[in-house]
């Protein structure tokens, strides 16, 4: 008897090996349209769907492979996208730090109940949180590892309650943290954020009357940006130039931005970290002042810039060992010169290098 799991990776993949008819979904389609957008070919929305868009960047791809064009993510064209072009969905047990084509379509689907988990094929945190948000939701163990029990859920479809039943969800997430840098003020980071100055203050339980310290750390709105979203080929083309200006290799840096955000502007995740390179303001306040100096204006370019002249930093730091300057960037640089490699590090460099093979 087949188990729960291969049949549903078997179900959801019955409609990558023929022609799907015009805007049919399939979730594992989504799949091939995260893989096909980190190649620069695709760049709709992640629906899983397969429209006009989707096949001809399917098509393009194989042309560029020397694959038979059809169009369709046969295993051939899989393989050749690499991490992200497998496993299909249903096929493992996932847990933090797996990267893949699965990944993906559990960040798709988590997305479509309305969690918001970044659809970039790499199992972070924020995707934690959405699986464990959805997982209580369900009633089922909010242990953010998405099993056989998890899976067959989405795989059903099965949909989250009503937004009234997840009001605690709502109000512990509904926040995040941001890290006071010099000048700012309440009025400033109201504005900023979409609140008013009486709000935030009694959100952090502060007096709006007195300054504001340095390397304090306050609740904001959690729904707020940074600057608008920018396409996806004008991302590309920024990680290109940057990478070309700092002397970095450009497929590095496509695979770690990818990794962090799947080219997105708008992510900021629960720490602070922001934009595409998802900058925490300490390292960007220290990119900006002692690596670029002259200031750089909050947009996707300018996070780019920054992002990257920190990488290069680290990459000279570490005498151009990708391994450690990846760690730094990930764990901190000092950390790694007092303790080495972190484990979980390790899962992280091993995929961006992984990853940085079909950037």
């Amino acid at each position: 008897m087949r188990s729960p799991r291969l049949l549903l990776a078997a179900t959801l993949a019955a409609g990558l090996a023929a022609a799907a008819p015009a805007g049919a979904s399939n979730p594992q389609h989504a799949g091939l349209q995260v893989a096909l957008r980190a190649q620069g070919l695709y760049l709709g929305a992640i629906d899983g769907i397969v429209g006009p868009a989707t096949v001809r960047a399917a098509r393009a791809f194989q042309r560029q492979e020397g694959l038979p064009v059809t169009g369709r993510a046969d295993p051939r064209t899989r393989r050749a996208l690499g991490p992200l072009g497998r496993p299909l969905f249903g096929t493992r047990i996932l847990r933090t730090g797996a990267i893949g084509w699965d990944v993906a379509v559990l960040q798709f689907l988590l997305e479509r109940q309305g969690l918001g988990a970044p659809v970039n094929g790499y199992f972070d945190h924020p995707t934690v949180t959405a699986l464990r948000a959805y997982q209580r939701a369900l009633h089922l163990v909010p242990d953010g590892i998405a099993g056989p029990a998890t899976m067959a859920a989405l795989g059903l479809q099965r949909r989250v309650p009503a937004p009234a039943t997840l009001a605690v969800r709502e109000t512990t997430v509904s926040t995040r943290v941001y890290v006071v840098r010099p000048g700012d003020t309440l009025t400033h980071l109201a504005r900023r954020f979409g609140t008013t100055v009486s709000k935030l203050a009694k959100l952090n339980g502060l007096d709006p009357a007195r300054y504001l310290l340095i390397g304090k750390h306050l609740r904001v709105p959690a729904v707020a940006t940074v600057t608008a979203s920018a396409p996806v080929e004008e991302v590309r083309a920024s990680l290109g130039h940057w990478a070309s200006v700092y002397g970095v290799d450009a497929r590095l840096v496509r695979a770690l931005a990818w990794m962090e955000s799947g080219y997105q502007q708008r992510v900021v995740s629960s720490v602070g970290a922001e934009g595409v390179m998802q900058l925490l303001p300490q390292t960007w306040d220290f990119a900006e002042r002692v690596l670029v100096r002259p200031a750089v204006p909050h947009t996707a370019d300018g996070n780019v810039h920054l992002g990257v002249a920190y990488l290069s930093h680290l990459l000279h730091v570490f005498n151009g060992d990708e391994r450690l300057a990846l760690a730094g960037w990930y764990q901190g640089e000092r950390a790694v010169r007092a303790h080495g490699i972190y484990n979980q590090s390790r899962t992280f460099v091993a995929d961006v290098l992984a990853l940085r093979e079909r950037m």
